[in-house]
């Protein structure tokens, strides 16, 4: 779930911050920068595990400030394909069952790959699993908070970095809005025994 990345990045340390460690300077404006941010087509960073070299130092004309290139390693949300994660339900729409992890909450079940066969109630606006045994159909709800066990079968990085406006976005009226896209998603599926809302299987 969690990986160590090898990054490389110049820091600017301000005049104000030189009477400090260099080293603790330069995590803080790391953390600053890196923290909570998708890092595309490597995953959520989350904070600075060590750092591995300092280069040189140096000091810009009109510039007060020193420039150091850093080489250090940085703890990345970023589970594998095919890796069993446990979240909870944040909620329920006709395009799936949404999770959150607590601190990432963009990850998606579709209804192709929730346990079947299943139905959205719009009623109560949840997914239901009906549950087939000897004495009929059983309505298994997966309802807002409960804890889910998913397989983790697709991800997905969306640049998001900001571009100029295009001339058909310039001719077109201010009103409409781009719809705001998530940097990092990942796709789940609960359609295999055990996956699934954990109070659905019994521990032996």
């Amino acid at each position: 779930m969690f990986v160590l990345v090898e990054m490389v990045d110049t820091v600017r340390i301000p005049p104000w911050q030189f009477e400090r460690k260099l080293n603790d300077s330069i995590a803080e404006e790391l953390n600053k920068k890196l923290a909570n941010k998708v890092v595309y087509n490597v995953g959520l960073c989350i904070c600075l595990f060590d750092i591995t070299k300092l280069e040189d130092a140096y000091v810009f004309p009109g510039d007060g400030a020193s420039h150091t290139k850093v080489h250090f390693r940085y703890v990345v949300f970023h589970p594998f394909l095919d890796e069993i994660l446990i979240g909870k339900i944040k909620g329920c729409s006709p395009e799936g069952v949404h999770v959150s992890l607590g601190f990432f909450d963009d990850i998606l079940i579709p209804p192709e790959s929730l346990q079947q066969p299943a139905k959205f109630d719009d009623t109560e606006q949840v997914w239901v699993w009906e549950y087939e045994t000897e004495e009929g159909a059983h309505d298994l709800y997966m309802d807002t908070g409960e804890e889910i066990r998913f397989r983790v079968v697709d991800e997905s990085f969306v640049d998001t970095s900001p571009t100029g406006p295009s001339s058909a976005e310039a001719t077109s009226s201010s009103e409409e809005l781009p719809k705001k896209e998530a940097p990092y998603t990942l796709v789940g599926s609960i359609s295999e025994p055990g996956l699934g809302l954990l109070s659905w299987w019994t521990s032996s």
